[in-house]
């Protein structure tokens, strides 16, 4: 356990003096930074600091680094992983202030934002000029972009459009000693020395506090249709996605939800306007988008026809942009209605997407060994599969003892398809026993060597990723 300093009575005076009332001590206060959406985890603060500027965080990491008291970062706190809690205590440093987005540049296709503001708002605002900001998190609603960045957020556009670090051109930051530094520049193309800004990406807020972001926009399409296809078989679901790509098509979303998957989250959000049968296995949810309707129906017939060589049912339409919004925000809240149906523990795997059906067949293979329950969903179009375990009525020992071993063993599978742990959600603190499946020891220890010398002292993130 790293040895790092208690918080004192003078730590608490230097933070009150800078911040005043966005010094955060009192119990009541602290409580909620102390989660976030990973499973029952909660690891409450010594005191919460809300800055509003970057050199206010480069002062309060400057003060943290000279007493070595432990920082972890927090957003909206809709991760998944529990890369945002504070396990050692210490300073819960709050980006919630930073919110603000400073500059819509339309002559270049870029934003410039802080990391407070929450994904749908930024996508929103430079919508209404035109572009597009295609990362969209199921949680995009409530999550931040920061949190986007630390953690690479993919998201159903992923599969036509990319992840986030597909769109971040530049960063501000500030280093755990409190210097502040630009990782990049503006520009589309960079090959100036090592990149800095990829590095940030995904890096789980383990090496740098980020202050602003610029991201790369695009136009946004004007059209889109979609379509939910009944599946009387999983595996066939998963099979029919490479399908799709092979016969020359990318959607914009290629959604898999397991029936469980559907019928909870139905049973959730009360809405049973999609028909589900007793047969019904699978369904996946499948859009295409553009600037040419008539090219959208071309592209749909083409689905239609690789769909013919599977066993489907009836394929539903979205008639309406209503009908859209209310399929996509079924698949959107899957998540939550399988948290509240019993204790849980969720995988974020991803494999190349034609190993999809073989993937499917070793989750349940192991759950059954393991008696264990599993609802499936996720991003079929770019591989990346969410495994929802189920405690259901299993023994508090059973739950302890079984689902490590099962988990280690899918990973073991996951890798030897040519995948990896997760594809969106991070290592933070819960995954980061099964690192030693993905990577060999000679990478572990390179990106150790990067924390080193990046933060000495180790105070930004403790406990996380390794």
């Amino acid at each position: 356990m790293p040895n790092f300093s208690k918080l004192t009575a003078d730590d608490l005076n230097f933070f009150s003096q800078l911040l005043g009332d966005f010094c955060l001590s009192k119990e009541e206060q602290r409580i909620s930074y102390g989660h976030d959406e990973t499973e029952d985890l909660s690891f409450l603060p010594d005191v919460v600091l809300k800055p509003s500027s970057t050199e206010e965080v480069s002062k309060i990491l400057n003060y943290c680094n000279i007493r070595n008291l432990p920082v972890t970062p927090s957003g909206a706190r809709t991760g998944l992983s529990g890369g945002a809690l504070p396990v050692f205590g210490g300073i819960a440093l709050s980006m919630e202030r930073f919110n603000r987005i400073l500059h819509i540049d339309e002559k270049n296709h870029q934003v410039t934002t802080e990391p407070g503001v929450i994904t749908q708002i930024l996508q929103d605002a430079v919508r209404e000029k035109g572009l597009f900001y295609p990362p969209d998190p199921a949680s995009k609603g409530s999550c931040f972009i920061g949190g986007n960045v630390s953690e690479n957020s993919g998201g159903p556009k992923a599969v036509k459009y990319g992840v986030t670090k597909d769109y971040v051109l530049n960063l501000e930051v500030v280093l755990p000693d409190g210097q502040i530094i630009w990782t990049g520049a503006n520009v589309l193309k960079n090959a100036t020395g090592y990149n800095l800004t990829q590095l940030m990406v995904g890096s789980e807020g383990t090496l740098a506090v980020i202050t602003k972001i610029v991201l790369k926009l695009i136009p946004h399409p004007t059209n889109n249709l979609l379509m939910l296809v009944p599946f009387f078989s999983a595996k066939q679901a998963c099979e029919a996605v490479a399908a799709i790509f092979r016969a020359g098509i990318t959607p914009s979303g290629l959604e898999f939800m397991e029936r469980d998957a559907l019928t909870w989250t139905q049973a959730f959000t009360g809405d049973f306007t999609v028909p589900v049968k007793d047969e019904h296995q699978a369904h996946l949810l499948i859009e295409v988008d553009g600037f040419d309707n008539d090219v959208l129906m071309q592209e749909c017939e083409r689905i239609m026809l690789v769909l013919e060589n599977f066993e489907t049912d009836e394929i539903l339409f979205a008639e309406s942009e209503a009908q859209k919004n209310s399929l996509w925000s079924l698949r959107r809240k899957v998540g939550e209605a399988v948290k509240s149906q019993s204790v849980y523990k969720e995988e974020d795997t991803v494999v190349p997407r034609y190993a999809l059906p073989e993937l499917l067949g070793h989750v349940k293979t192991i759950c059954k060994e393991y008696s264990l329950h599993s609802v499936c969903y996720g991003h079929a179009g770019d591989g990346n599969l969410h495994v929802n375990i189920i405690r259901g009525e299993l023994s508090e020992e059973q739950w302890q003892n079984d689902l490590p071993v099962a988990i280690r063993k899918l990973f073991k599978e996951v890798v030897r398809l040519g995948g990896t742990l997760s594809g969106e959600h991070g290592i933070g603190l819960v995954q980061k026993e099964y690192m030693d499946i993905a990577f060999p020891a000679v990478t572990l220890d390179l990106m150790r060597s990067i924390k080193q010398v990046f933060d000495p002292k180790g105070i930004l993130n403790p406990g996380k990723i390794f």
